[in-house]
């Protein structure tokens, strides 16, 4: 059945929120300062929409949204093999998480005791976590996909590449002064070259602006 005049289709939508956590072993990790309140801004926005929402949120003690199904996760490889298995039957992405770009190569089974050797330098070695924007995107086909940047300075020309190197349909850009901030400014860059900025807005308000979005 299609949806009445004036009303938009219910879509079948995947968020992504928050940090990862990569464990060097037991009590320490590697992390970073996403709060997740952009993406659980867009379950939100998406689940007032009619749209049927699944969100997947890293580390955070942020509630729930009201209608939204919630998937937590901890690490990048953990998120990625959540997000896979929910874009598989999905409409769209929005890929808000602020994933680790590295993991310890090997994640100790006891506490790091380096500080025991009276060494005053220690290294950790670290590899790739996987690109999970990039992976999924390679199978969007005419799925929407909407990627982050967050970049400081004049991030637009990298956002840009980003957007061109992963095959998605925006990215949306923003700066270091949008982690755990209530207001943001954001730059949607599109596919097609076109580009819309929103200069402090509430999160909330900029969720309900990327939840309309379509193809470009």
């Amino acid at each position: 059945m299609s949806p009445g005049p004036g009303k938009p289709r219910r879509r079948r939508v995947v968020v992504t929120a928050g940090p990862t956590r990569e464990h060097v072993d037991p009590v320490r990790y590697l992390s970073n300062e996403s709060s997740g309140k952009m993406g659980f801004e867009i379950a939100r926005a998406a689940a007032e929409r009619g749209d049927r929402v699944t969100l997947i949120a890293g580390p955070v003690t942020l509630e729930t949204p009201a209608g939204v199904k919630r998937v937590d996760i901890v690490s990048a490889r953990d998120m990625l093999a959540a997000t896979r298995e929910a874009f598989r039957d999905a409409d769209a992405l929005f890929m808000a998480a602020a994933v680790g770009d590295w993991r310890p190569r090997k994640r100790l089974s006891g506490k790091w005791r380096k500080k025991d050797e009276k060494t005053e330098v220690a290294s950790l070695e670290l590899v790739k976590n996987p690109d999970i924007l990039a992976t999924v995107a390679r199978r969007k086909g005419a799925r929407l996909v909407v990627g982050f940047a967050l970049e400081t300075g004049n991030g637009v020309r990298r956002a840009r590449r980003k957007l061109e190197r992963k095959g998605v349909d925006y990215v949306v850009l923003n700066d270091e002064t949008a982690l755990s901030a209530a207001r943001t400014t954001v730059t949607i860059l599109a596919a097609d070259g076109s580009s819309q900025r929103l200069e402090n807005r509430t999160k909330r308000a900029v969720a309900r602006v990327l939840v309309r979005l379509e193809k470009p």
